[in-house]
């Protein structure tokens, strides 16, 4: 079994190499579920979910990982905020309010669910409707990063932080 549960709604990126690759590394690092995420920013409006399924497979395979994360249908933000959602809920976002570390709201053996918006960023009303549904604004340091980098970023950081406390 996975030692936590990570769920990563991601918005595609405009190049789908890009949310492919994200795919590739984030299954091999073990993340448990993908959901490409459709918002207002978001300039590729459809994904061929079989092709990032095969990507995950492949990774599987060549990381000779024991599960294969769930790779759910694009799917609107709105929609996304209403489903039920346990444990760490965050969301990533460029804008100006206050914001946590990642690392300083996070618990190893935490189920996470959290949210990377498109390369325009997410509306300041999707960060409210996130906000509303109990998203808590998270950082993942001082740098600007592309989408797939910073949930990438965001993977590795829950990894790393189970692996460290593999007791929880």
């Amino acid at each position: 079994d996975p030692p936590c549960r990570l769920h990563i709604a991601i918005a595609p990126t405009k190049q789908i190499d890009r949310t492919e690759w994200f795919v590739e590394k984030a299954t091999e690092l073990g993340i448990t579920d993908i959901t490409p995420l459709l918002c207002e920013h978001a300039e590729r409006k459809m994904i061929h979910v079989d092709r990032l399924m095969r990507v995950a497979l492949a990774a599987v395979k060549q990381s000779q990982r024991a599960w294969m994360p769930a790779v759910h249908p694009l799917t609107s933000l709105k929609e996304f905020l209403q489903e039920p959602r346990n444990g760490l809920k965050g969301i990533a976002y460029c804008g100006d309010i206050p914001k946590r570390p990642l690392f300083s709201v996070y618990q190893a053996g935490q189920e996470a669910t959290l949210l990377i918006g498109p390369e325009g960023d997410f509306s300041p009303e999707e960060v409210r409707e996130a906000m509303q549904h109990q998203f808590i604004p998270i950082t993942l340091g001082n740098m600007r990063l592309r989408t797939e980098t910073a949930a990438l970023a965001a993977c590795h950081s829950i990894v790393l932080l189970n692996a460290m406390h593999p007791s929880v």
